[in-house]
């Protein structure tokens, strides 16, 4: 059976795993006395949250060009629950992904984590952009790309820190 998504629920899941990383960001930030990689891991969790912030302004961007233009995506045969995929996706499958974290890990470790974590979320959005049909739904996908890109980016500098 072929399951389509739109660009709505496609930004719903977005959203559903900046929560799930913003998270597990806030957990390593409670790991760490060391102010620079709190504040990282703070910081990333912040960005965490300004990202759902962001999907659901783009939702709603979308839902009011769509209402002025009388266009909708097709309807699907199957719709997915955004939370379970989101989970499946990038932070694994256990509701809260801060679990992975067990006060053990070196700070090195972690970062390594995230990276993976970020990397993944990037290749799960490109491969959400084939169930997405309108150029604009795929350029929406686009931007959350760049700014997953952006965090690997910003990890790997933290990381090379401390090497």
């Amino acid at each position: 059976m072929n399951v389509e998504l739109n660009v709505f629920e496609v930004l719903d899941i977005a959203e559903q795993i900046e929560r799930n990383g913003a998270k597990f960001y806030r957990r390593a930030a409670e790991l760490f006395a060391d102010g620079s990689i709190e504040k990282l891991f703070l910081d990333l969790a912040t960005w965490e949250n300004a990202h759902v912030r962001v999907f659901a302004n783009m939702r709603a961007e979308l839902s009011e060009q769509n209402w002025e233009s009388g266009g909708f995506e097709p309807t699907r045969l199957d719709l997915p629950d955004a939370q379970v995929m989101a989970g499946l996706a990038v932070f694994g499958v256990r509701p809260n992904p801060a679990e992975e974290l067990t006060g053990n890990e070196e700070v090195a470790n972690i970062i390594r984590m995230a990276i993976q974590k970020e990397k993944d979320s990037i290749v799960y959005y490109t491969g959400l952009k084939d169930f997405v049909l309108s150029k604009a739904g795929k350029a929406k996908i686009d931007e959350i790309i760049a700014e997953e890109m952006r965090h690997v980016r910003i990890l790997g500098e933290s990381l090379e820190q401390r090497q």
